[in-house]
C-alpha cells in the first residue's frame, strides 16, 4: 500500500508485477505528453557502471506535474542462479520499491547523472530534467493510484495460478532442455564451420560473404553488418571510394575524443534478411555516436553491447535516436573486432522493426564470430603488408641496380677521363721536358765554359753573373729531370736496372756529394751505419736508390736551420734495406702530412716563400720507392724535426 508521509512503498514483487508497474508508468508518461522523460536500466547498457548498479532494474518518470521511480534489486538467490545458468534465466522476484517523493527521486537522478560525467550531452539532459522535479499534481497522483489498483488487483491471482501451472509443466517436460541442446550444437557447428573457412582461405571478401550470411541466417536477423573505424583523416575524405571494402587498418583505443570525431567510421559489409530491408552499406554516422566516448573503452575491453530497444536505451540521445530510426534499427547487438590489442571495428546485428531480447547464447555466438573475423582480418593485413613489402623491396632492388649501373658507368667514364688526362699530362710534361733540356744544356755548358775561359780576365761581377746563370741552370735541370722521371713512371715507361751494389758506398757517395751544400747551409751532415759487411751487398737499382737518398737529404738540409743536424742511418733487416733520414728542422704540421707526397704540393707554412722548390721531389721519391715494391713513412713534430724511413726489399733480376 502507498504510505502517505513519503508517498512510497517497498516489498518483494513477482517479476511479472514489476514489469507491469513499469508498463503502467510508461502509459502515464504518454498521457502527460512530450514533456515527460522516461528512463529504464537500458540507458546503462553502453557505459561502464559500478557493481551496485549492475543488479538494479528501474523505470523513472520525470515531469513538472508527475514524477515516479520504480526500483528493483535482484535477490541474492536469484543472482546466484543467474550466474550458474546464464542461458535465458527468468527471475521470479525482485525487491521492489515505488516512490513519488521528489527528494528521493532527485537523489536517484543525481546518482544516475553522475554515471554520465564523460557523456556531456546526456549529463546535460539529465541535469535539465532534474531541475523540473516538484511535488506531484494531486489530480495526476490520484489518477495513477486508481489506475494502479484497477490494473494490478485482478491480475494477482491470475499470475499466481499461471506461475504454479508453469512450474508443474516444466517439471514434467524435457522439450525446453532438448531445444536448448539442439540450439547449442547447431551454434557450435556454425562456429566451427566459420573457423575452418577462415583457416583455409585468405580471401577476406569471400570469408565475409559466406560467414556473415550464415551467422545472419542462424540468428534470424534482419541485418548483420561490419562497421569499420577509419584510422586517419585521409581515409575519411575518401570514404565514397574506399568504404565498399577498406584494407584492414586499426584505430587506437587511446585516441582522444576530438580524434574520434574527426576520424569516424562506416559500414564496410552487410548481409540482409530480406530485399525490403534498407541497406546501410557505406553508411557513416553523423557524429552522434562520437558523444558516447565511454563505449569505445568498453569495446576495447571486449564488451558486447546488447540494446533490446533503442527507444529506451537512447531516450536521452535525440541525435542518435533519430539516426537509428532513420535507418530502421530498433534493436542491436554489437561485438568488438579486436586484434593486437587494437580496436578495428564492430560486428553488429540489427533487428529493424521490433525490439528483441538478446539471449546470452546469441551474445556469445556474435562475440566468437567477431574474434574469428579479427583473425581473418589480421591474416589479410599481414598478407597485404607482405605483398606491399615485397613490391617495395622489388622496386628498391630494381632502383638500386639501376643506380649501381649508372654509378658504375659514371665512375668508369670518370676513370677513363682521369687516365686520359693523366696520360696527356705526362706526355705533355715529357715533351716539354725534352724540349727544355736542349737549350738548358747550352746555357749550362756555355756558362761553365766562360767561367773557365783562358783568354782575358773576367771581372768579379761578370764572374758572379756567370755563376748565377750556371747554378740556376743546374737547378732548373734538376727540376726538369725530376718532372721527366715522374711522368715516365706514371706513364709506366720506367724500368728498373737491377744489379748488385754496396749500400755503404752508395750512402757515402751521396753524403760526399752533399757535403759542400750542407756546409754552405751550416748544417752538420752525419752517417750512421748499422750494417755489417755480410749485409752490405744488396740487389736493386742503385741509381734510383741514390736518387731517393739525394731527394730526402736535400729536402732535410733545405728545411733545417743553421746549426742543425741531418743524419742518414742505414741497416738491413730480413732482406730489406732500411734508410732513415732524420733532421732537426722546422717539422711538419700533422694536418699537412697527407699532402706531403702529393705532386706539385708545397706545405703552406710561414717558410713557404723562404724555401724554393716545385713540390715534385717527395712525390717522385714515393713513386721510386713503390716501384721497388717498398714503402715510405714519415714522423714529424713541429719545431723539432722530421724522420723519413724507407724500406726497400731485395729485388730479383
Amino acid at each position: 500500500m502507498l504510505s502517505s508521509p513519503d508517498l512510497s512503498f517497498s516489498r518483494t514483487l513477482p517479476l511479472s508485477i514489476f514489469n507491469r508497474l513499469g508498463e503502467l508508468l510508461h502509459q502515464m508518461a504518454q498521457a502527460i505528453g512530450s514533456a515527460a522523460l522516461v528512463l529504464t536500466e537500458a540507458v546503462l547498457a553502453r557505459i561502464l557502471i559500478p557493481v551496485e548498479w549492475q543488479q538494479q532494474r528501474f523505470t523513472l518518470v520525470v515531469s513538472e506535474r508527475f514524477s515516479a521511480l520504480l526500483l528493483g534489486n535482484i535477490e541474492a538467490g536469484e543472482e546466484g542462479s543467474r550466474v550458474a545458468h546464464k542461458e535465458d534465466v527468468t527471475l521470479n522476484c525482485l525487491n521492489a520499491s515505488l516512490t513519488f517523493n521528489s527528494q528521493a527521486i532527485a537523489a536517484f537522478v543525481s546518482n544516475l547523472r553522475n554515471l554520465f560525467e564523460s557523456h556531456s550531452y546526456t549529463y546535460k539532459n539529465i541535469t535539465q530534467y532534474q531541475q523540473v522535479l516538484a511535488p506531484n499534481d494531486a489530480t495526476l497522483q490520484s489518477k495513477f493510484t486508481l489506475l494502479l489498483l484497477e490494473y494490478l488487483l485482478p491480475l494477482v491471482n491470475k499470475d499466481s495460478q499461471t506461475s504454479t501451472i508453469s512450474i508443474l509443466t516444466e517439471g514434467f517436460s524435457c522439450k525446453p532442455v532438448e531445444d536448448a541442446l539442439t540450439k547449442q550444437i547447431a551454434q557450435e557447428r556454425l562456429l566451427n564451420k566459420v573457423t575452418t573457412q577462415i583457416r583455409k582461405s585468405l580471401d577476406l571478401p569471400v570469408i565475409m560473404d559466406t560467414a556473415i550470411t550464415q551467422v545472419r541466417e542462424f540468428l534470424e536477423l534482419d541485418r548483420l553488418v561490419i562497421y569499420k573505424f577509419l584510422s586517419s583523416p585521409a581515409n575519411t575524405q575518401n570514404t565514397s571510394l574506399n568504404c565498399q571494402y577498406l584494407a584492414p587498418t586499426v584505430v587506437n583505443s587511446k585516441l582522444t575524443e576530438q580524434d574520434r570525431q574527426q576520424y569516424g567510421g562506416c559500414v564496410v559489409y552487410e548481409s540482409l534478411g530480406q530485399d525490403s530491408i534498407t541497406s546501410v552499406l557505406n553508411l557513416q554516422e553523423e557524429n552522434c555516436l562520437n558523444r558516447n566516448s565511454g563505449s569505445w573503452e568498453k569495446y576495447h575491453q571486449g564488451f558486447t553491447l546488447a540494446v533490446d530497444d533503442v527507444e529506451k536505451t537512447y531516450s536521452l540521445e535525440d541525435c542518435l535516436l533519430n539516426f537509428l530510426r532513420k535507418n530502421k534499427i530498433r534493436a542491436k547487438l554489437a561485438a568488438p573486432i579486436i586484434f593486437e590489442d587494437k580496436l578495428w571495428g564492430l560486428l553488429i546485428a540489427h533487428q529493424c522493426h521490433t525490439p528483441r531480447n538478446w539471449s546470452e547464447s546469441e551474445k556469445s555466438l556474435l562475440s566468437s564470430v567477431a574474434e574469428q573475423l579479427a583473425i581473418a582480418i589480421h591474416q589479410s593485413e599481414l598478407m597485404g603488408s607482405l605483398r606491399e613489402a615485397t613490391r617495395t623491396l622489388t622496386q628498391e632492388k630494381q632502383t638500386l641496380e639501376q643506380r649501381v649501373i649508372e654509378r658504375t658507368m659514371a665512375l668508369r667514364e670518370a676513370l677513363l677521363a682521369a687516365e686520359a688526362a693523366s696520360r696527356l699530362r705526362s706526355e705533355f710534361l715529357a715533351t716539354i721536358s725534352h724540349e727544355l733540356l736542349t737549350p738548358l744544356t747550352y746555357v749550362i755548358g756555355m756558362s761553365s765554359t766562360l767561367l773557365r775561359w783562358p783568354l782575358g780576365e773576367l771581372s768579379q761581377r761578370q764572374r758572379d753573373y756567370l755563376q748565377t746563370i750556371h747554378d740556376s741552370g743546374e737547378h732548373l735541370l734538376e727540376m726538369i729531370n725530376d718532372i721527366l722521371d715522374l711522368s715516365q713512371i706514371e706513364a709506366g715507361k720506367t724500368v728498373l736496372n737491377i744489379a748488385e751494389f754496396s749500400l755503404v758506398k752508395s750512402a757515402e757517395k751521396i753524403l760526399d756529394s752533399l757535403l759542400e751544400k750542407a756546409t754552405s747551409e751550416k748544417v752538420t751532415l752525419k752517417l750512421d751505419l748499422q750494417i755489417n759487411s755480410t749485409s752490405d751487398i744488396f740487389q736493386a737499382d742503385s741509381g734510383r736508390i741514390e736518387q731517393i737518398l739525394w731527394n730526402l737529404l736535400t729536402n732535410a738540409i733545405k728545411f733545417t736551420p743553421e746549426g742543425g743536424n741531418v743524419t742518414l742511418r742505414l741497416w738491413v733487416e730480413e732482406n730489406t734495406a732500411v734508410f732513415q733520414v732524420e733532421d732537426t728542422g722546422i717539422g711538419i704540421p700533422e694536418e699537412k702530412l697527407p699532402l706531403l707526397f702529393e705532386k706539385f704540393q708545397q706545405l703552406d707554412t710561414p717558410y713557404r716563400r723562404r724555401y724554393e722548390g716545385t713540390g715534385v721531389g717527395l712525390a717522385l721519391t714515393k713513386q721510386l720507392v713503390e716501384l721497388h715494391r717498398g714503402r715510405i713513412e714519415v714522423e714529424s713534430t713541429v719545431g723539432m724535426g722530421s724522420i723519413f724511413t724507407v724500406w726497400i726489399p731485395k729485388q730479383l733480376k
